[in-house]
């Protein structure tokens, strides 16, 4: 059996096709027979709107026909979506020694969070299968479908058909289903590789089989990313497991199952009860030659990264920070090259934000180079001019990363040097820009047209936002210059309560940790500080930032600016995000659940918070539709356009907020 993990992009034909055609190939040369492609391998997964374009199913449909002629000898599943009576379904297509044998719709739809499959795709009734005429008149069946091929039978779960209660699985069981492989298209988020595991192994061990499931690698499509991850397991063990966050365009994943042992355990199991309902019209019946393959054989092929147990970094004991760590190392990387940019921009302004930004990018250039070498680098990255001809991580991150510092009168030389630091350390190249005579011709140029001089008193707000904005033409203009992507670095914390000047450090055409909360960020970066993720050595000039109270520094020095007093302690303003936002509960709600878990607080101050929070969330939603695409990492995203939809006008909570301040307001 093989899995493949494949770095896709969506409607990018040649290059989806030569992906396929080299894990095919990868497979053969490894002499597995069973190879399991992604969901939607085709097309890409994130075609989007694009799924309603008639092109689209046109040239998928002409992959798959120039694709068959390589799985001669081989059982190869292949997604794609395919346009049956006028709706349009989710399909893996199943090759069979060069031929198409048939097509299993999926029958239940990710159509929460990040996915929207509900709007292209028809989910496809159990128990129902058909015929589909394709573009040549040839008949091929398609719907709730098993094989038989060659005595052994083999059936699917499609992605999301496997996370349901009601999971085909027990079905397919029932009908003496010796193989189940599941192509999917399953996002990144913290933590939920162990889900998968569990419902693979689960669903090998209960329904008798085993199972194979196949997974998508990289940022495919701009926000969405996927870790790879292939997983083989048997009879509820697991044999075989693929390394994530590779930066290969292909991962295979393979071992030796025994059919034989499958099948004993099954019929040793006093509950099992096989449908024995005579012809079967749901199983398609057709003739292959299986090999014989030694189970020794088996593991000597298995590829280097594969293992059936968890080591290296994937047994941390900060296993959150490795997995941000190397998820936006590869969702920079891609974006980098998938949109063909010459380089990154950053606004480094010496605080934790922009540092953590700056040093993912660092990471990405690191981490590549390690895995893929200077050769297959260059090759990717063959759209940039001028990379340096010895590619070591410093030289790479210098060539890709531009860094500069941008002061205003109220910026500080802590910040300043914090800023330098971390760009010498990481190689960046680095520039100062003095913009403080750019927001004194602001100040002056409006003051005169009001007549009157602005102070901090009256005018606190817009005197903060202008050094904000001051900053953005100078950085947007190095970018257009230099043809780069301009990072924001705005966080999810930020993002929640809109604690962020629009068009001023939101500006960028990416936004990699707007979907991280700040209190992790800065746990983060002080790892980074200290340790590093495995195999790679550590930032310490990180600790000049990780010193600093976070501040805007957009005040007077005098000030003493710091965003938690501006705001509130920022691990309670995230745990009141994910009970108000996540979570959904009220404000009262919100009140007694946390004034049991932060007894440090009185309940007047928990009172002032929450109010602030509701409030500041309810008015800056206009900002979050705003923001630059930032990469899904958790399932707690508040971006509008993937996670989390908002009314941009509402009532705020009045009536709500009353009701808190009423319990706030009452004698203990």
């Amino acid at each position: 059996m093989a899995a493949a993990a494949l770095n896709q992009t969506p409607l990018e034909w040649r290059h989806n096709s030569a992906n396929v055609r080299q894990a095919i190939q990868a497979a053969r040369d490894r002499n597995a027979v069973v190879v399991c492609l992604p969901e939607l391998c085709l097309t890409g997964y994130g075609c989007e709107d694009a799924f309603h374009a008639a092109n689209t199913h046109q040239r998928a449909w002409a992959a798959l026909q120039e694709l068959l002629p390589g799985t001669r000898g081989m059982i190869v599943s292949l997604g794609l979506p395919v346009l049956h009576q006028n709706g349009l379904f989710n399909c893996a297509a199943l090759a069979v020694d060069g031929r198409l044998v048939g097509l299993v719709a999926k029958r239940f739809l990710a159509g929460d969070g990040i996915h929207y499959e509900p709007r292209w795709f028809k989910p496809w009734p159990a128990g129902v299968r058909d015929e589909f005429v394709g573009p040549d008149s040839e008949t091929i069946p398609i719907g709730d479908l098993h094989f038989e091929i060659g005595g052994i039978r083999l059936g699917f779960e499609i992605c999301e058909d496997a996370w349901v209660a009601n999971r085909p699985g027990a079905a397919l069981a029932l009908h003496g289903v010796d193989l189940i492989l599941n192509p999917s298209a399953s996002h990144f988020a913290f933590g939920k590789l162990e889900v998968r595991k569990r419902f693979v192994l689960e669903g090998s061990r209960a329904f008798g089989v085993s199972y194979v499931y196949a997974n998508l690698l990289g940022n495919e499509s701009g926000r969405a990313l996927y870790d790879g991850g292939a997983l083989i397991a048997s009879g509820g063990k697991l044999l075989s497991a693929g390394s994530r966050f590779g930066f290969a365009d292909c991962l295979l994943t393979t071992a030796v199952v025994d059919v034989d042992a499958t099948r004993m355990s099954q019929a040793r199991t006093a509950s099992f009860k096989p449908e024995l309902a005579g012809s079967n019209p749901w199983c398609v019946h057709t003739k292959f030659k299986w090999p014989e393959v030694s189970p020794e054989a088996g593991q000597a092929v298995r590829d280097r990264n594969d293992s059936t147990e968890c080591g290296g970094w994937e047994s941390s004991a900060r296993l959150k920070e490795e997995e941000f760590s190397r998820a936006e190392a590869l969702a920079l990387f891609d974006y980098l090259r998938k949109s063909r940019s010459q380089g990154f921009v950053v606004s480094l302004s010496g605080g934790a934000d922009s540092a953590a930004v700056s040093c993912l990018v660092s990471l990405a250039c690191e981490l590549a180079l390690n895995e893929l070498g200077r050769d297959v680098v260059r090759v990717k990255l063959g759209h940039i001019r001028g990379l340096p001809k010895e590619l070591t991580p410093r030289w790479l991150t210098n060539a890709l990363l531009t860094t500069v510092y941008q002061a205003t009168e109220n910026s500080g030389p802590i910040t300043r040097a914090a800023a330098r630091g971390v760009a010498e350390a990481i190689g960046a190249t680095h520039f100062e820009f003095d913009v403080a005579k750019l927001h004194l011709g602001y100040l002056e140029t409006v003051e005169s047209a009001l007549g009157r001089k602005f102070d901090w008193k009256s005018d606190d707000l817009a005197l903060q936002n202008i050094q904000a904005r001051v900053r953005s033409p100078g950085i947007w203009m190095l970018a257009n210059v230099r043809n780069a992507l301009l990072l924001a670095t705005s966080n999810r914390s930020e993002a929640a309560v809109g604690y962020a000047t629009m068009d001023g450090d939101t500006s960028g055409g990416l936004s990699p940790i707007a979907g991280i909360d700040k209190a992790f960020l800065r746990q983060w970066l002080r790892w980074m500080e200290t340790t590093g993720p495995d195999g790679l050595r550590p930032i310490p000039a990180l600790a000049a930032v990780n010193a600093q109270a976070p501040t805007a520094e957009l005040r007077p020095a005098g000030a003493k600016q710091t965003d938690e007093d501006d705001l509130m302690p920022y691990a309670l303003l995230d745990a009141i995000e994910r009970a108000a936002i996540r979570d959904k509960r009220s404000p009262l709600e919100v009140f007694h659940l946390l004034r049991g878990e932060h007894t440090q607080f009185t309940a007047q101050q928990l009172g002032v918070w929450i109010e602030r929070f509701f409030r500041l969330w309810s008015r800056n939603q206009w900002k979050r539709e705003r923001y630059a695409p930032s990469f899904h990492l958790d399932d707690e995203n508040l971006d509008p356009k993937t996670w989390c939809r908002w009314p941009i006008l509402s009532g705020g909570f009045e009536r709500e907020l009353a009701e808190l301040r009423e319990q706030v307001a009452k004698p203990v």
